[in-house]
């Protein structure tokens, strides 16, 4: 049986907003178990590959200035009903860019909706409590491998098919008015709330539809 509500949920796994929405719509999903269902797509906050460091000295200043950019997640990680967060550790990153985590997700989702479910919450739970470098691609192997995944399944992730797939959602999420990441909206209805809206204001959203189907049913 199809849910009566399937949102879409733009989001990226570099961004630490998209971990508190997506902590608060995936409790609500529970809650409205058989209801409500969340579908993810792509969206990147850095498209390209960054330039490789000139110089030994200029990759450590880069991972330097990303660890005090990491002190901003504690703020975020003190809202209510928050996510998990760690000023950054160790010596990996920062990231190069989105796309092989983005990547790697779909190339899960390949393999059924729980594969994908469990990757996505791997990959943001690796990045930031782990603090480890999610677009490199030994690290992303390890966690497929972490998680049994079919072994064959994780050569997907640098098919063009699906590289198409990942920007083909980021372009539908701009040219939808999303400026940034978490966007959410309701399938069927190209209006997008950008934001890591409270969870007070999603179940409000929750409720109104839901009483509005029952009404026009």
């Amino acid at each position: 049986m199809s849910p009566l509500l399937r949102f879409i949920v733009y989001s990226d796994y570099l961004c630490p907003w998209c971990v508190n929405a997506d902590h608060r719509l995936r409790r609500l999903e529970q809650e409205y178990e058989g209801r409500v269902e969340l579908e993810f797509k792509s969206y990147l906050l850095r498209p390209h590959p960054r330039p490789e460091p000139a110089s030994p000295e200029d990759a450590d200043r880069a991972l330097e200035k990303f660890r005090r950019y990491t002190e901003n997640w504690q703020r975020i990680g003190s809202e209510p009903d928050a996510g998990q967060f760690r000023v950054w550790q160790g010596d990996e990153g920062p990231p190069s860019h989105s796309v092989p985590a983005h990547a790697v997700a779909k190339a899960a989702a390949r393999l059924g909706r729980e594969p994908f479910r469990r990757m996505h919450e791997r990959l943001l739970h690796a990045y930031f409590v782990e603090n480890r470098d999610i677009s490199r691609e030994p690290v992303l192997r390890e966690l497929w491998q972490e998680l049994e995944l079919d072994p064959d399944g994780f050569e997907a992730r640098s098919e063009s098919q699906l590289l198409e797939q990942v920007q083909a959602d980021h372009e539908e999420a701009l040219r939808l008015g999303a400026t940034g990441v978490p966007a959410v909206r309701l399938d069927g209805n190209e209006a997008v709330i950008v934001g890591a809206q409270p969870a007070e204001l999603y179940q409000r959203w929750i409720e109104r539809t839901l009483a509005r189907r029952a009404a026009g049913a």
